[in-house]
């Protein structure tokens, strides 16, 4: 039997291959750091706005307020209870006032006793209390958390208005960042527990002494809750004097600025401005957060802008509607602008009647019973195109109008706005499109000549805007002088024999 040679199981790898493994080792091995427990978050974040007050530093509460929006989906009633427990001494009245908004905890059953050691060691007992921003941040999240269910809006409608007392009476700049915040808080109290309209005087109020007093933050909030007061009234002539008489802060955030764009957009959308409207539509789309961080509100702006380009004559992008965010939210509004691109007048009609509660829901209703016009105008521009003559008759079968003279009156507003070319026989009761136009003739020639002429008034004027350092070719010249001189100098000293070849230097 031949001897087996047996081969070494310590074979070597590469040295790549090594490292690689190495490095899959190391990801494997780190590990995601673990959540702060919301109990934790709360008091740090109460630790850091008692710190901003004490050394007047407002970035601190400006980055605990940048969480609130994470943190107030994570609290709950036991949350709340521990994280006061742990802020406040156990004698505290504020402690005593703050808990009283909370369900008492739930008492301990006989049989859950369990025997187990906690090894972590008891939180540290406070012996001294916050500042008073810290209790407005807490009474802040306790609202939010109250407003989360339909039991307890009365209640949260009760907490807001002492709050607002309370605020009022401490009058402490400090507490603006965190005023304006409450604000928004109570206007939405106001709207799920009660009339919104009950808090327009306090709001008023309160936007006037914002403004007295050059507190940005809270006037921005302050005049996005007065305009969303105004318009879900229908008031939209006393939001636009509102608009009108005031300023926004340019220093407000963008979340502050993406609703006052929005307002804006609606007010200038009913008052028949479109072009402002798609405008400030576009602003509030441009500084709102992203689309799937706030998806209400990203939906909201664009059913308004798509309403709004229709009525500017224009068709929305069809990828707009293939949007993840907005895909199911603007079905009704695709099929509106399919009835207004087809200028079928029917379907328009059909579409309307089928999707009319959620056009009311989103009151985008009385909106779109405007685009009834832009309907019928493209549905007369496409039997233009069709036909160089045809019949008022045939016009109202086709576009389904209610008799001929509104027909004849439909185009002749068409053929006065330019819409279409061709007149109107009366005598036999048809209409007479124009001929299609060519690409030559006088007309294009006159076109080309404007374009031309526009073009080389425009390099024109662009030389002559061009600006030149005076007498800098005087410089150039002196400069090429200087350097001549130096040449001459040194061959007449390299002729006298004055220089050599070392005190030249090699690069000579």
């Amino acid at each position: 039997m031949p001897d087996v040679e047996m081969k070494s199981t310590d074979t070597k790898a590469p040295e790549g291959k090594d490292k690689k493994e190495d490095k899959k080792d190391d990801k494997k091995e780190e590990k995601k750091p673990e959540p702060i427990p919301p109990a934790t978050e709360v008091k740090n974040n109460a630790a850091l706005i008692d710190r901003a007050v004490t050394t007047l530093e407002p970035r601190f509460t400006h980055r605990v307020l940048r969480t609130l929006t994470a943190l107030r989906k994570r609290i709950d009633d036991s949350v709340l209870r521990n994280a006061i427990d742990d802020i406040y001494p156990k004698d505290s009245a504020v402690k005593t006032t703050l808990l009283s908004w909370l369900p008492p905890a739930p008492a301990p059953a006989s049989g859950d006793v369990s025997m187990d050691v906690d090894s972590t060691p008891p939180a540290k007992t406070p012996t001294s209390e916050f500042a008073p921003e810290a209790e407005m941040y807490l009474r802040l999240l306790i609202l939010h958390h109250l407003l989360k269910s339909e039991n307890t809006h009365e209640k949260a409608l009760e907490l807001a208005q002492q709050t607002v007392g309370k605020m009022q009476d401490l009058n402490r700049r400090s507490m603006d960042a965190i005023a304006a915040k409450i604000w928004f808080a109570v206007d939405r109290a106001y709207e799920l527990a009660a009339e919104v309209s009950d808090a327009r005087p306090l709001f008023l109020a309160a936007q006037r002494t914002a403004s007295l007093r050059h507190d940005d933050e809270a006037q921005a909030a302050l005049l996005n809750c007065l305009l969303r007061s105004y318009i879900k009234y229908n008031l939209y002539d006393q939001a636009d004097k509102l608009v009108s008489k005031t300023t926004f802060p340019p220093s407000a955030s963008n979340a502050q600025f993406a609703r006052y764009h929005y307002y804006l957009g609606r007010i200038r959308a009913v008052q028949l401005n479109y072009t402002d409207a798609h405008h400030n539509l576009q602003q509030a789309i441009r500084r709102a957060p992203p689309a799937k961080t706030a998806p209400g509100f990203y939906q909201a702006v664009h059913k308004y802008l798509v309403v709004v380009e229709l009525l500017m004559g224009d068709i929305p992008d069809r990828s707009l509607f293939r949007h993840v965010v907005l895909q199911k939210a603007l079905t009704a509004y695709f099929d509106i602008v399919k009835a207004v691109r087809t200028g079928s007048l029917s379907q328009f009609q059909a579409t309307l009647s089928r999707h009319a509660a959620q056009f009311a829901a989103d009151n985008t209703y009385t909106m779109i019973i405007r685009l009834r016009q832009n309907v019928i105008k493209t549905g007369i521009r496409r039997l233009s195109l069709s036909y160089s003559r045809i019949s008022l008759r045939d016009i109202c079968v086709k576009l389904h109008l209610d008799s001929e003279e509104d027909a004849e009156y439909i185009v002749g507003k068409a053929i006065r706005d330019g819409v279409i070319e061709g007149r109107i026989v009366h005598e036999k009761g048809w209409m007479e499109c124009g001929a299609q136009k060519s690409g030559y003739g006088p007309e294009v020639s006159e076109e080309l000549g404007r374009r031309i002429a526009f073009c080389l008034d425009l390099h024109n004027q662009s030389v002559k805007a061009m600006r030149y350092p005076l007498n800098a070719h005087r410089k150039e010249l002196a400069a090429a002088e200087d350097a001549r001189e130096r040449e001459k100098e040194l061959a007449k000293e390299i002729q006298d024999g004055d220089l050599d070849d070392e005190d030249l230097g090699p690069n000579f």
